[in-house]
């Protein structure tokens, strides 16, 4: 029998341990995969890390486990397993960082890299590195230009006026990021400005309704697929023609039958036509306005108060034929349908408070026993349904009918019709900012704008430029002026960049042929690991590049390079790891555990099992140092036992751990096929309990170590090899359930101990508290319930003698009469 007390001395070198196999891992390249027809393919993609010069977080070392863990477990399930790794190295943060710190982004990023490479071979994770890619890398960016000259000339990609924020002290455009209270970040005392300039768009809106529908065939959380439902934002309306200053603008409601009850209407502060609108008379107010608007940020403009200015225009209302004024507001978005509203102030509580503010008649229009006081009166605004009143042939209908009726009459009139909307935009992809991938057009006076052409590819970014004043491209000469490709004249070179989003939106594809110089990527190969069988990423992904990447796929597709329509087809949300207080960790409140400290003192092994001990994957959890103790000492037990572990000859283990290992290997497969990683974990630790003190067979052995390896692939290595195995249990077979082992007569006997053991070993407790000591014990249990409790085991959990006794027996030891105390499932016990 092994004794664990005794084995728990032996020295579980975690440091020699896990540089020994890191080592071995990486000269044998045994994650490196390509395409094998005798294996299912299974492609597994954590979203890849933006390397920042801080280096690996918390928040990393728990995503990037739980890709790990899940990579590991396909690949022992059999399966041709592609886990790549890359860097989404361009982009805003490494610009700003590089800009602080006195360095160029190119550097900065590179040094970036390789600490990151560091601290993730650290934590043992499986990647094939042969496959690494860099979004700021020309050979990777390249291809990002090749598809920008494709959605061009598909007419998917076109420019346009948009609005900016912009710093007349730096002389270039801010990101919403970079404005901050409506001020520069650098210049903090520094007014943003809006303004309005010609931007690049790629049409997502053409694939809207692709991408709502589709959403339902994937297996995908059902909140994550609500939120992009959301953010695509279907909604079925009417869309109205009013007349302003002789032109025709169309506005979109989803409440037609409110239309006798528009008293003014509101362009956005941003629209590019706004100027357009405004009167002579109104030119100085409406300036005075704009100059209070600092941000283009939506967020920041929700923020706001709800302000105005009159622009001087009407709007003739095509059913009344009555005027109503204009007004430019900070709070109607410019690329939302026309960039104008039409404002019922009756029935929306936005547009009241508007009203009231800027004392605009309030006129009612539905009428509803919910609501029989005025609006006015009553102070808000009654946005229900009803029936129309003060709508002329209208009045009386009720309001769904006469959404119907109200459409089909602006019909008849040639001054509406039904359509549907969507909230989605299209994507302005055009920065201001140097670290991006350069847009492949070409100015030139005589010929427009003119693309790249293809053999000319990548434009790479210049390194020689200056940072503080204006868009740095700008300021290399040789790289900004060249010839046109069409006619040879002079032409400039486009000095916006492309929004890193871009980059990250097919980089999944690149990892299936990373080094092809020829074409963006062997069609074959791609759709041979494509799409993405499992994802996994954060919650703030949802909306932005889950959007952009399902996409670009599509558009891929329609180019004739993809035989599918989805990159990925399960996504995982991973919860936050909080600091020890409950707050989300950072360097300002003192509170961030750093990922390689913890690998210095306790090991990557016991960091990876900590990290999946804390609670469900896709909750947010709070760092707890207990945990992480427990992990390591649990870990220590583990070593001590598998390296005593000399019984190599025998052939099968006892029938209750054979019954207890098989039916564990059935529910943790269940669990980590499910993410619940906290419970497998469980079910992993009270295997190893219920043979701790145990002999064990070889089989048993390995299964138990293969099952431990998906958390903690260090030690499960060094213990594969001293069982008397060949590397690589990376490499070996998770074990399958045979159903014909698990008894559950011992799940039963196993319970009734646990519970038997808990509760004597709490009476001793409460005992010793009191400064006594108790040596022998006596159970006392129903007759039917005796052959549940085996003496032997429950002696070796509590460590004192133990007698146990059917109530029944006439010659149990019994002094106080405690066997009457004994009922189902709950034995009597009795110290002395």
């Amino acid at each position: 029998m092994v004794k664990t007390k005794k084995l728990e001395m032996k020295e579980y070198n975690f440091k020699k341990i896990e540089k020994k196999w890191r080592k071995a891992w990486e000269e044998k390249k045994i994650f490196k995969v390509k395409k094998d027809s005798k294996k299912e393919k299974y492609y597994v993609l954590d979203m890849f890390p933006y390397p920042s010069g801080a280096g690996l977080h918390m928040g990393h070392a728990f995503v990037f486990s739980l890709g790990d863990i899940f990579a590991r477990f396909k690949r022992l399930q059999g399966k041709n397993v592609l886990y790549p790794i890359g860097y989404d190295a361009l982009g805003l943060p490494a610009e700003n960082a590089a800009i602080k710190a006195g360095t160029h982004p190119e550097d900065y990023t590179k040094n970036s890299i390789a600490n990151f490479q560091k601290q993730q071979k650290a934590m043992g994770w499986s990647y094939d590195w042969d496959r690494m890619v860099k979004t700021s890398d020309p050979k990777y960016y390249k291809w990002d230009q090749w598809i920008f000259l494709k959605m061009l000339e598909k007419g998917v990609a076109y420019k346009k006026q948009s609005a900016v924020n912009w710093c007349p002290k730096c002389e270039t455009v801010l990101a919403n990021e970079q404005v901050i209270n409506g001020k520069c970040w650098r210049h903090e005392e520094t007014d943003v400005q809006v303004k309005h300039l010609e931007q690049w768009f790629f049409k997502i809106t053409d694939y809207a309704e692709e991408l709502l529908d589709k959403l339902d065939d994937l297996d995908w959380p059902e909140k994550a697929k609500a939120m992009q439902k959301n953010w695509i934002g279907k909604s079925y309306g009417t869309e109205i023609e009013f007349e302003i200053n002789g032109e025709k603008w169309p506005i979109f409601t989803t409440r037609p039958d409110t239309i006798y009850g528009v008293t003014f209407m509101v362009v956005s502060a941003q629209h590019p036509k706004l100027m357009d609108l405004v009167t002579d008379k109104q030119e100085k107010e409406v300036k005075k306005f704009l100059k209070k608007l600092r941000s283009v940020s939506e967020k920041e403009l929700e923020s706001m108060e709800k302000e105005g200015v009159f622009t001087g225009s009407y709007a003739v209302n095509p059913l009344t034929q009555k005027k109503v004024p204009v007004y430019a507001g900070n709070f109607v978005v410019a690329d939302y349908g026309s960039g104008m509203v039409m404002a019922v102030p009756a029935h929306d509580q936005r547009d009241f408070e508007f009203a009231q503010k800027y004392d605009i008649p309030i006129k009612t229009v539905i009428s509803s026993e919910e609501q029989e006081e005025d609006v006015v009166k009553i102070g808000r605004a009654y946005t229900g349904e009803g029936i129309l009143i003060n709508s002329e042939k209208f009045n009386g209908i009720e309001s769904k009918k006469a959404k119907k009726e109200i459409t089909k009459e602006l019909k008849k009139r040639e001054q509406g019709k039904k359509v549907v909307q969507y909230k989605l935009r299209d994507w302005l992809i055009s920065r201001q900012r140097y670290w991006g991938t350069p847009i492949p057009v070409i100015y030139c006076d005589k010929c427009g704008a003119v693309p790249v052409p293809e053999k000319d590819l990548p434009v790479k970014l210049p390194k020689d430029v200056k940072f503080g004043k204006g868009n740095p491209l700008k300021t290399n000469k040789k790289w900004y002026e060249v010839k046109c490709p069409k006619c040879s004249g002079q032409a400039k070179r486009e000095t916006d960049t492309m929004d890193t989003f871009v980059n990250s939106s097919w980089y999944y594809l690149r990892y299936t042929d990373p080094d092809n110089d020829k074409e963006i990527f062997n069609k074959k190969k791609a759709n041979y690991w494509a799409p993405v069988n499992q994802y996994i990423g954060g919650p703030e992904h949802i909306t932005q590049h889950l959007i952009y990447i399902r996409f670009y796929t599509k558009f891929l597709r329609d180019l004739g390079l993809l035989d599918f329509d989805e990159p990925a087809l399960k996504y995982f949300t991973q919860g936050i790891v909080h600091g020890k207080d409950g707050d989300k960790m950072s360097k300002s409140k003192g509170n961030v555990i750093e990922p390689l400290e913890t690998i210095d003192k306790y090991g990557a092994d016991t960091l990876r099992l900590a990290l999946m001990s804390f609670a469900s994957p896709e909750s947010d959890t709070s760092w707890d140092e207990k945990v992480v103790e427990g992990s390591l000492k649990f870990l220590k037990k583990v070593y001590a036992y598998f390296s005593e572990f000399k019984d190599k000859k025998t052939k099968t283990s006892d029938p209750r751990i054979e019954s207890k290992l098989n039916k564990s290997i059935k529910e943790i497969t269940d669990f980590v096929e499910g993410f619940k990683h906290n419970l497998a974990i469980i079910k992993i630790r009270k295997l190893f309990d219920s043979f701790a003190e145990e002999k064990i067979s070889k089989d048993t052995a390995e299964k138990f170590l293969t099952i431990l390896h998906i958390y903690c692939p260090y030690i499960t290595e060094e213990l594969w090899e001293k069982i008397g195995n060949k590397p690589f249990i990376s490499l070996a077979k998770w074990p399958e359930v045979d159903e014909n082992k698990i008894d559950d007569k011992f799940e039963k006997e196993d319970e009734a101990r646990d519970k038997l053991v808990t509760d004597i070993v709490n009476i001793l407790k409460i005992i010793r508290s009191k400064g006594e000591e108790k040596e022998k014990v006596y159970v006392y249990v129903l007759p039917k319930e005796l052959e549940l409790y085996d003496t032997e085991q429950i002696e070796k959990k509590v460590g004192k003698p133990v007698s146990i006794f059917a109530v029944n027996d006439k010659k149990k030891y019994d002094p106080t009469k405690k066997s009457k105390n004994a009922k189902p499932g709950k034995p009597a016990i009795y110290l002395e």
